[in-house]
């Protein structure tokens, strides 16, 4: 009998304690939607297969510089919170060609036009043998600007060049760039985010440009109130200062041309043209933009990744028999390069690579470096243009204007009257395939 009586007590009680708990509610806490503009630190960034890029943070996704957040499950299924991402851009390969990348702890998801693919998720090792899990960022890196078609994970401190042809993967440590929480290849530079700061570094050497960043993405990368002009400014149109130029020069005709990406702008002898034109119309030979350029005589150097194109100057541009020819063999220096200039009489070209400009005698054959300079503080450089009005360094549309060359020495006072900063010209520049143009906006300050 009491064998009996004690599971039926525990039974009554069991009841008891049921019959007291109060019911269970339906209701969830609602999940603030994040402000970018606050400061937040993205879990993740990637372009999707039209080239628009997604911000990713704690389940929400914003599409593109500007406009409001939604759930990431609303365009990605069967993922909430990202942690690292990358759209994979290989136009050789079908299978994988315009996919994205989502990962989420061991896992990894792969995406075209916002569908999951069969197969996935796979463990990341699967995917790419080799590359840890848990990332905390990643981004993709072609042909051209890396050796080879590649990928490049971060972790901690530590970076996972992984070769997509090959499939295997290089760890390195690179002292100069911060440990990403996300990173961006943004018209073919390279960008690595920490909290709502980023820095721009190359992606084969982590060089960093000493004294230029962090910045505050808020300035460049969405439309914040109160930072300025950046990428989500509130126009119709997009500003100037969205655009980056990352070579300009000018010929003995008077023409001065923009590259912007695998794009190029000419202006000047009263023939402007709003619009921009592929480089590959005017320079066949050299696909997917240029590093650097300059002109000497009659003639246009045109620098990209280790290797220089020689051009008469023209209608048309004609390519110098037995060019391209490597950096090292023509201008006696080694790459990347940062960006180059050759002032109007002058037989020097000045190579500025980092924090160091290397003057190459053209004079002579074969061109030989004789003189480097250790140059002062100047704002980060993409391009630059030498011509009878001044030295142009260029920080995406916008420029330094200094009087002369000698104004890079650092013991030259650059905050001396006479320095100015300027909205680059043009005042339209082609930003996409669509044909829209920039607004004129004039800043106070070079970025």
């Amino acid at each position: 009998m009491t064998q009996l009586f004690l599971p039926l007590c525990v039974a009554c009680l069991a009841l008891v304690f049921t019959s007291a708990a109060p019911p269970p509610t339906t209701q969830t806490a609602e999940v603030a939607i994040p402000d970018r503009c606050d400061g937040i630190e993205f879990d993740a960034i990637t372009p999707d297969e039209q080239g628009k890029h997604l911000f990713f943070k704690d389940g929400f996704l914003w599409k593109g510089f500007r406009g409001p957040a939604q759930r990431v499950a609303e365009s990605f299924s069967d993922i909430g919170r990202v942690d690292a991402a990358f759209r994979m851009h290989r136009e050789g390969s079908t299978e994988d060609h315009d996919h994205v990348y989502l990962f989420q702890d061991e896992m990894v998801f792969r995406y075209f036009n916002q569908t999951l693919q069969e197969g996935f998720p796979k463990k990341v090792e699967q995917e790419f043998p080799g590359v840890p899990c848990h990332l905390d960022a990643a981004v993709e890196c072609p042909k051209g600007e890396c050796s080879a078609d590649s990928v490049l994970f971060f972790k901690g401190s530590e970076v996972y060049h992984y070769d997509v042809a090959t499939r295997t993967v290089k760890k390195k440590v690179w002292p100069q760039v911060p440990p990403c929480t996300s990173a961006i290849r943004w018209m073919e530079h390279y960008y690595c985010f920490q909290g709502h700061n980023f820095t721009r570094f190359h992606p084969v050497t982590g060089v960093v440009v000493v004294g230029a960043y962090p910045k505050d993405a808020r300035a460049y990368f969405m439309g914040c109130p109160n930072y300025g002009g950046g990428f989500g400014g509130a126009h119709e149109l997009p500003a100037c200062s969205e655009v980056k130029f990352d070579a300009v020069t000018s010929d003995n005709a008077g023409r001065t041309y923009y590259f912007t990406g695998s794009r190029y702008q000419s202006v000047g002898t009263g023939l402007d043209d709003p619009r921009a034109f592929p480089i590959t119309r005017t320079w066949p030979e050299v696909a997917g933009g240029v590093d650097a350029a300059f002109s000497y005589q009659d003639k246009m150097y045109l620098i990209k990744g280790d290797q220089v194109f020689i051009y008469l100057s023209g209608a048309p541009y004609s390519l110098i028999e037995g060019y391209p020819k490597t950096l090292q063999e023509e201008l006696g220096v080694q790459g990347p390069v940062d960006a180059a200039f050759a002032c109007p009489g002058d037989h020097t070209a000045h190579i500025m690579q980092g924090a160091q400009m290397r003057d190459v005698d053209l004079s002579v054959t074969p061109s030989t470096v004789t003189k480097v300079t250790t140059l002062g503080v100047l704002p980060v450089t993409d391009a630059t243009l030498c011509g009878s009005d001044g030295l142009k360094l260029f920080s995406y549309t916008m420029y330094t204007k200094y009087h002369n060359k000698y104004q890079l020495s650092p013991d030259e006072d650059r905050r001396r009257p006479g320095l100015s900063y300027i909205l680059a010209t043009p005042k339209y520049f082609l930003i996409d395939s669509s044909m829209k143009i920039c607004s004129s906006i004039r800043l106070s300050n070079p970025f």
